[in-house]
């Protein structure tokens, strides 16, 4: 029994020996593998060298080496790889779980030690992990630009700038359709003035949102299918708007035809900027950027073609009208719905692929891009080089799940809710060291050269139609106590007064009164048939024994104590009619825009033929001065060529500015928070351009001085902010 008890006792020691010294050996080589990995981060290699080394990294995980000197052999007699272990050494006991090998035989993986066993991320520091995570993307970019540039530039970007073109001009066009079409639809559906002005703001609103949730979205999800998304949605109500009658429907979708359509700029300077290398980026993101000006002008163009024409338009009775300004607007939803018909046709970014570790996605489009160029440039005989990229650990996240017995509806709201918190978290680290003090400044500078812009871009038309409002007013014809029996008015009245008036037995027949006021005026026995009025009223009027029949004339044009004696209305007209028959103002504040939106192409060009050369900063920084410089000329602004010259010349100059900052923002995150960092500047600059709507509308005729030194100061004060951003003409996309 003592023997036994001996035995017993020695074998427990000798286990125990054996135990220590396996973890002694695991230790040793630990550390090995992380002091190789420490040299290889620190050197700068090419992604030739990353597959040699990951071959022989391959071969020492599957093979490691024995203390002689000498590899076990993967395929030993008598060992199982599933069951008993590889080696001695490692002390795997039979039976152990070791994990199901992946696709394609690949059994080395990030975070493996040498004895090939994956160590928990659980048991290892988070900020050890994220800095692990940080060398492995600063490696990966590295390589990229180099698969990138083997590649080549050709084909293949050229049709992805301009699918991505048309969605950027799709943003254009909604941004300036909402001027265009604001007078007319409030017109069209009698908003009254307490109400005016909300269309303008609610797309901004709506734009803001989505510009943060689809730009945050698109980091996690791909920025193709983020792409296909908002752009549908803003396609399909947009269309919807040009048919709803009531202005709250109307309101609300052109609320969520913004919020989709505000994902568009930062998608799309990700998108296409991650298949660019660093040589070629700068001159052909601001290419990219000219397509937002072609959205400008084509609004401008179509609002200047068909919103004046009355014609245009068509009604289902008395209730329904679609007038030429709904027209107007399904023109304007076409450059979407070409945006998304010719998206389904190109493929994801391959960098996006490769920071959500999809290996074999991001390899296959690479290979994509390479054939298509060397195809286009009559090469199709070179092989695409690249066997294996590097790709960068995957961290977990810990993701609240929803009860699987939570209803549909509950099921997506938690879903949208997740995705806002992953979205705000991803935000939080662009606001970390050492991002945060470039971040801050990047802000400033969105929000100062959007609120310059919009303001102005609200002010001068506004001005422009204050001017010709004087101008008209001055020619107005005044008639006082006149006296006018049995006659027949079958023409349009315009621009004219008439005080203490007396009408008896007189016949208005199929006749326009356009900004007619009638003042203490009498009429007796007069009969009203077919008659429209635009900007007309009667002002403590009487009528007595009249009669209107199909006229618009109702309690909001009888206004100040207006008396209706015995009189009869059959028939009203219903809603506010509108008209641009020979209405030359019409066609002028149309022109007046077109105008102002070709200005910017000569801006547009200069910029991208400089922008590599004389540097982003540069040009960001002296273009907001020069713009906020042009500012002060607009104290000599008192007569409409004046005002016109200003606007194009302001155009020009701040064209510049926008180009740079767009690029300037695409070259300053990372890649899985660049769109992320993108949508946070875009969301404040719809942000500032609600703001610069409102203050700088309020101030229309009233005074020239604050606005004028509102708009200098914000944008020079930018101007020198942007000046002080770091140069990102030599970053690799990391």
């Amino acid at each position: 029994m003592e023997d036994t008890y001996n035995n017993r006792t020695s074998l427990a020691k000798g286990a125990k020996d054996m135990v220590k010294e396996a973890k002694r050996h695991t230790a040793k080589k630990v550390n090995k593998v992380v002091d190789r990995a420490t040299d290889e981060y620190s050197s700068h290699r090419n992604y030739s060298r990353f597959q040699d080394e990951e071959d022989e990294d391959e071969d020492f995980y599957r093979n490691p080496p024995r203390q002689d000197g000498e590899r076990y052999n993967d395929n030993e007699e008598g060992s199982s790889d599933a069951t008993e272990g590889h080696d001695d050494e490692d002390e795997i006991y039979e039976g152990e779980y070791q994990g199901i090998p992946s696709a394609g035989d690949r059994r080395h993986k990030e975070g493996q030690v040498a004895i090939g066993q994956p160590v928990s991320d659980a048991t290892r520091d988070r900020k050890g992990l994220e800095e692990e995570r940080q060398a492995d993307e600063e490696e990966l970019a590295q390589q990229y630009e180099l698969i990138i540039q083997e590649c080549g530039h050709g084909r293949f970007q050229w049709q992805l700038f301009l699918v991505l073109g048309l969605a950027l001009m799709s943003d254009g066009v909604e941004v300036f359709v909402v001027g265009f079409v604001l007078p007319s639809a409030e017109t069209d559906m009698c908003v009254p003035n307490s109400s005016s002005g909300w269309l303008g703001s609610v797309v901004y609103l709506g734009m803001m949102f989505g510009a943060f949730f689809w730009g945050g979205l698109s980091d996690k999800v791909g920025r193709r299918q983020c792409l296909l998304i908002c752009m549908s949605t803003n396609g399909f109500f947009a269309f919807l708007s040009s048919f709803v009658q009531g202005y709250g429907l109307f309101l609300l979708c052109r609320f969520v035809a913004g919020f989709g359509i505000g994902g568009a700029v930062p998608i799309v300077f990700s998108f296409f900027a991650e298949v660019l290398s660093r040589e070629k980026r700068g001159e052909h993101l601001s290419w990219l950027c000219m397509f937002w000006m072609i959205g400008e002008i084509y609004a401008s163009a179509m609002a200047w073609a068909i919103i004046p024409h009355y014609g245009w338009s068509f009604s289902m009775g008395s209730a329904y009208q679609f007038h030429s300004w709904r027209v107007f607007v399904v023109v304007c939803a076409l450059p979407c719905v070409c945006a998304v018909v010719a998206l389904t046709f190109m493929p994801e970014s391959p960098r996006f692929y490769l920071e959500v570790g999809k290996h074999d996605e991001a390899w296959m489009i690479l290979k994509q891009i390479h054939d298509t160029n060397m195809r286009a440039r009559g090469q199709p005989e070179k092989v695409f080089t690249v066997n294996r990229i590097k790709i960068p650990k995957q961290l977990d996240e810990l993701v609240e799940m929803e009860s699987e017995s939570g209803n549909p509806v509950s099921k997506v709201f938690f879903r949208i809710k997740a995705e806002i918190h992953g979205i705000y978290l991803n935000l939080m680290k662009c606001f970390n060291y050492p991002m945060r003090e470039n971040m801050m400044r990047l802000a400033i500078v969105w929000f100062t050269l959007s609120f310059g812009y919009y303001g102005l871009s609200v002010w001068f038309p506004d001005v422009i139609k204050h001017l010709q409002a004087d101008e008209y007013a001055s020619k107005v014809k005044i008639h006082n106590n006149e006296r006018i029996e049995d006659f027949t008015f079958n023409f349009t009245l315009e621009n004219q007064i008439h005080r203490n008036g007396l009408f008896l037995n007189d016949r208005f027949i199929n006749m326009k009164l356009r900004s007619v006021t009638f003042i203490d005026s009498t009429f007796r026995n007069c009969h009203f048939d077919d008659v429209t009025s635009v900007g007309s009223f009667f002002r403590n009027c009487t009528f007595i024994d009249a009669v209107f029949f199909n006229t618009d004339i109702d309690d909001s044009k009888l206004i100040d104590g207006t008396e209706v004696i015995n009189s009869t209305f059959t028939h009203n007209k219903i809603g506010c009619q509108m008209t641009f028959d020979d209405d030359y103002s019409a066609y002028w504040v149309y022109f007046i825009n077109f105008l102002g939106t070709l200005a910017v192409l000569p801006g547009n060009i200069v910029s991208a033929l400089l922008m590599d050369k004389i540097g982003r900063l540069s040009m960001l920084g002296g273009s907001m001065v020069l713009s906020g410089i042009s500012c002060f000329f607009l104290w000599f602004g008192t007569s409409e060529s004046m005002m016109i010259f200003m606007l194009c010349l302001y155009n020009g100059l701040s064209i510049s500015a926008w180009n740079s900052l767009d690029v300037v923002t695409t070259e300053s995150f990372p890649t899985v928070r660049r769109g992320t960092g993108f949508g946070f500047c875009n969301a404040l600059c719809k942000l500032a351009a609600v703001m610069g709507n409102l203050i700088f509308g309020s101030l229309v005729g009233i005074t020239k001085s604050i606005p004028i030194l509102m708009a200098s100061s914000v944008l020079v004060g930018g101007g020198l902010v942007g000046l002080r951003l770091p140069d990102t003409r030599a970053n690799v996309l990391m």
